[in-house]
């Protein structure tokens, strides 16, 4: 499969995702290790960086479909899957225009949404809600205004959505996990973060 074009967001995290492969990094970051208790079933897993949710989710019994943008991510899952016959089907997608068919259990996005435009964050969002099986769940968390560090943006190629702008957008969902977050970020800036699960009724 002939390579995806490159921004700066994919540059950005397809250089660190070379480093924490070299350096054996497989660690679920806190925002995956909050979900993975909710994650159940057929699992699309959106923006599955290096895989670590998607291993995780697959050694609890669950089968998934894992995207991202990243060659090197998705070659190094592909590889980490087979090697412990784990079910995950990892593939290398443009995240801004997926085609996936179906419905899902459970259908993650971890820092996604927030590196494309507000029209194609908000489309990217009802996607979720569409390939969510009723009683499924969707666990997204994006970037929320006040965050100041913004390095890894393609210009006029993010949005930070706003704090309540997630339990908003599943209202009629039960929410059965929701937190802002900030953390310290270089150069004195911060990253803001909304985290939330929703199940579908």
């Amino acid at each position: 499969m002939p390579s995806l074009p490159k921004n700066r967001a994919v540059e950005f995290f397809d250089t660190q995702f070379q480093r924490q492969v070299t350096a054996t990094e497989y660690a679920l970051n806190p925002f995956e290790r909050a979900i993975l208790p909710f994650v159940f079933g057929e699992v699309l897993d959106l923006g599955c960086g290096l895989g670590n949710l998607a291993i995780a989710a697959a050694m609890q019994g669950c089968r998934v479909t894992a995207l991202d943008a990243s060659p090197t991510a998705i070659a190094d899952l592909a590889r980490r899957a087979s090697e412990q016959r784990l079910p995950i089907t990892a593939r290398e997608a443009d995240l801004g225009h997926f085609a996936v068919e179906g419905q899902f259990d459970s259908v993650i996005a971890i820092g996604l949404f927030m590196f494309f435009a507000k029209d194609v964050a908000l489309e990217g969002l009802a996607r979720v809600k569409e390939l969510t099986k009723p009683g499924g769940i969707a666990a997204v968390n994006v970037l929320i205004e006040g965050t100041t560090y913004l390095d890894m943006f393609e210009p006029g190629e993010y949005y930070l959505f706003s704090e309540n702008e997630l339990p908003e957008f599943f209202a009629g969902w039960t929410p059965e996990y929701l937190k802002v977050e900030s953390f310290p970020a270089p150069q004195e800036t911060v990253k803001r973060f909304c985290t939330l699960v929703a199940r579908r009724p």
